[in-house]
C-alpha cells in the first residue's frame, strides 16, 4: 500500500506496484482485487489509504495483521499476538502459489512516456517527474509532500537502497520540510530529492534555514501551481488560491551569505534539464532550492481520480446512528 513505499526492494523479480485502489500502479489494483485472499500486514483503511472508501476488497478474503492482534475474514480476532512472530509462523506454513504473478505478466503492458515538449513549451510536472526518475540511484532518498507529489512520486521507480518518506495517514501538509531537515541530519550519506507543493511550503518554510545552517543539501523542487492544488480536487472553494511568494528570493534571504546554497527558478524543460545538471554537479555540496513554476490544472490524473471519490465520500449525508 502507498504508505508503505520504499520497505520493499522495487528491483525484486516478484513486486508488481502499489496497491492504492483506483489509483494503484497500473494492472496491481486488478490482480489484488481479483485475488483468492489476501493479507494485509499494518494498514490503516481511513478515506485516503482507501480513496473514498471504495477499495473493492471482499473482507471475508481477507486477513489483517496489526502490531498485535490478527483478523480473519469476518472474524475471529486473535489478540496478543504480534506481527512479527505471526508472519514469521506463516512465512513457514504458506506453499509457493505463482498464480498471481501470472496473472499479472500475462496481462502487463509497459507504461507510455509524457509527450515530448516543444521548444520553451511551460514545463509540465509528468515531463519534471521524468527528470527526477533519472536523478535516483542507491545514494539517494525521496521525500514527498502532502498533495499532488504523492502520485506523482508514488510512480516513481526506486532503484535498490534508494529512500523514500511518504506520510499520508493524517495528511499532515508542510511536514516534508521538516522531515527534509531530520532525514538529512541523520542520513548524511544521501543526497534528498524534497518534492514540495508551495502551499506546503508556506507551513515549514523556516526548516530551510536550519538546514542552510547545518550544512546539509538536499534538492529541494518547489512546485509553485498557485494554491492548494489537492484541496482544489476534494472540495473547491477561493481559499484554496494563495499568496504566491518570491520563493528563491526567500531562500536567499535565510541564506544571507552564510554557508552554501543555490537557488534558481525554472519554467520550461530545457531550464529544469540545465538545473538538474547543476544541481548534481558543480552545487552538489549546497542546499539546492529549485523553484518549478507549473500551470494550476497541471495534476497527476491519479490526483483527479482520487480527488473525486474523496470528495464524494467527505461531501456524503450523515449516517444516523
Amino acid at each position: 500500500m502507498p504508505a508503505a513505499k520504499g520497505q520493499v526492494p522495487e528491483t525484486h523479480p516478484h513486486f508488481i506496484g502499489t496497491y492504492w485502489g483506483a489509483v494503484s500502479t497500473a494492472f496491481c489494483a486488478e490482480i489484488v482485487e481479483s485475488a483468492d485472499a489476501y493479507l494485509f500486514a499494518g494498514p490503516i483503511f481511513n478515506d485516503y489509504s482507501s480513496v473514498g472508501y471504495s477499495l473493492l476488497l471482499k473482507k471475508e478474503k481477507a486477513i489483517i495483521v496489526q502490531p498485535n492482534r490478527v483478523t480473519v475474514a469476518n472474524g475471529p480476532t486473535f489478540g496478543c499476538v504480534l506481527m512479527k512472530d505471526f508472519l514469521e509462523a506463516l512465512a513457514k506454513k504458506v506453499k509457493h502459489n505463482p498464480t498471481s504473478l501470472e496473472n499479472y505478466r500475462r496481462i502487463f503492458v509497459p507504461e507510455g512516456v509524457p509527450l515530448k515538449s516543444a521548444p520553451n513549451e511551460p514545463l509540465r510536472v509528468n515531463v519534471l517527474f521524468k527528470h527526477i526518475q533519472g536523478m535516483l540511484t542507491d545514494d539517494t532518498a525521496v521525500i514527498a509532500e502532502t498533495g499532488d507529489s504523492w502520485f506523482n512520486c508514488q510512480k516513481l521507480k526506486l532503484p535498490e537502497k534508494c529512500g523514500y518518506e511518504f506520510q499520508m495517514q493524517y495528511g499532515s501538509i508542510g511536514w516534508s520540510v521538516g522531515a527534509t531537515l531530520g532525514y538529512a541530519q541523520a542520513t548524511p550519506e544521501k543526497r534528498l530529492i524534497s518534492c514540495i507543493g508551495d502551499g506546503s511550503f508556506q507551513v515549514t518554510a523556516q526548516d530551510v534555514s536550519t538546514m542552510i545552517r547545518n550544512g546539509q543539501n538536499p534538492i529541494i523542487f518547489l512546485i509553485n501551481n498557485g494554491g492548494y492544488t489537492i484541496e482544489v480536487e476534494i472540495h473547491d472553494g477561493p481559499y484554496n488560491v494563495i499568496k504566491n511568494w518570491n520563493y528563491t528570493g526567500l531562500v536567499d534571504a535565510l541564506h544571507n551569505g552564510e554557508g552554501k546554497c543555490w537557488t534558481t527558478k525554472v519554467k520550461t524543460e530545457e531550464e529544469a534539464v540545465e538545473a538538474i545538471k547543476t544541481a548534481l554537479g558543480p552545487k552538489k555540496d549546497c542546499l539546492c532550492f529549485i523553484e518549478i513554476i507549473v500551470h494550476k490544472d497541471d495534476t497527476s490524473k491519479e490526483l483527479l481520480e482520487w480527488g473525486s471519490r474523496v470528495s464524494a465520500a467527505n461531501s456524503r449525508p450523515p449516517n444516523p446512528q
